[in-house]
Formats: C-alpha cells, sequence, structure tokens
C-alpha cells in the first residue's frame, strides 16, 4: 500500500455503531501473512560485525602506538559504525507486514510498516477487482481495487511471488463468487 492508494485506518468515518471489520472471530477463508524476504539474520549479522572487527584492527596491529595508527582510528571506527546502522536499518526494514483476510462477505488488508505506522483497507470481496499489471510501476505490480479505493500489495515481493500471490487471491475471490476477470 504505497503510491497512488489512500488507506482506511480502522474505524476511520465509519458510524460509531458499525462493527470493526478488523476485529472478526470467525475464521476467514484465506489468511495470508507478507513479509520482506530476510538473508542476513541478527546471528549472521553479528558474526559480520566482529570479521569487520578483526579486519579493521589488523592495519592497527603492525602501527600500534603511531601517530598514523591514530590517524587512521577515526576512518575504520566510521566504516565499521556505518555498517552498524546499515544493519541496524536492515532489520528494523524487516519488520514490514501485509496482512490480508478473506471471508466470503468482506477482505481486509493491514499493513504495519516498521516505524509502527498501521495501514488498514477492507472491502467486499464481490466488488474488489484485483489486477496484475505486468508492464506497471515495476514488474507484475499487483492491486487491490474496491470501496472506492486502490491498494498495492506486495511491493516488497518479487516479481514472481506477486505473479502467485495474484493466481491465489484469484482463485480465492473466485471462490467467494466475485467476478474475476
Amino acid at each position: 500500500m504505497r503510491r497512488g492508494r489512500a488507506d482506511h485506518r480502522s474505524g476511520a468515518g465509519a458510524p460509531a455503531s458499525a462493527p470493526d471489520p478488523f476485529q472478526r472471530s470467525d475464521p476467514p477463508r484465506l489468511a495470508i501473512t507478507l513479509r520482506p524476504n530476510r538473508s542476513l539474520t541478527p546471528k549472521v549479522a553479528t558474526r559480520l560485525m566482529a570479521l569487520l572487527a578483526a579486519g579493521l584492527a589488523v592495519p592497527l596491529v603492525g602501527l600500534a602506538g603511531s601517530k598514523v595508527a591514530w590517524g587512521m582510528l577515526p576512518f575504520l571506527v566510521a566504516a565499521f559504525a556505518a555498517l552498524y546502522l546499515a544493519l541496524r536499518r536492515n532489520e528494523q526494514d524487516g519488520r514490514l507486514t501485509e496482512e490480508l483476510k478473506l471471508w466470503d462477505d468482506l477482505i481486509t488488508v493491514v499493513r504495519r510498516e516498521p516505524r509502527g505506522r498501521v495501514l488498514s483497507w477492507h472491502a467486499n470481496p464481490f466488488w474488489v477487482r484485483l489486477r496484475l499489471h505486468p508492464e506497471g510501476r515495476v514488474e507484475n505490480y499487483l492491486t487491490l481495487q474496491g470501496n472506492g479505493r486502490e491498494i498495492e500489495l506486495g511491493a516488497f515481493l518479487s516479481p514472481w511471488e506477486r505473479e502467485s500471490l495474484y493466481r491465489e487471491l484469484k482463485d480465492a475471490l473466485a471462490r467467494t463468487g466475485n467476478r474475476v476477470d
């Protein structure tokens, strides 16, 4: 749910007596949680930092006690700090999720962003349009349109993963009575 989409926060603009569509207790027909691929685990990141620290210390050993070592030290510390901050950002960005749930009379998408923002969207699956744009903003750009909004799904997925998600959602929507294109 990025560019070109407008998102509803749960309950925004709804009458106070309307039930919250995101608090259903009955099991959905389909429940999918999308997450970005994480190839660098925290354990591997720790090992990488230790290896870098050892590698950055090697030139200092031969120059120990000299003015050259003190001249190199700020640059080595800056390189270490830059990698540390990049790894922390990578870990934080990995907390992104999109949860899609489909019932016969409701479809919901909840996107939880790394910095805590939660974006929600819901619609009647009968009126939802699922579109895969092969030549869109990105290859196999996947969108859901309904309830007056169009949202993007799985922006962080690879093109073939978005295509697979499209087929799965298309089949599930067809089983709810949606007139799938």
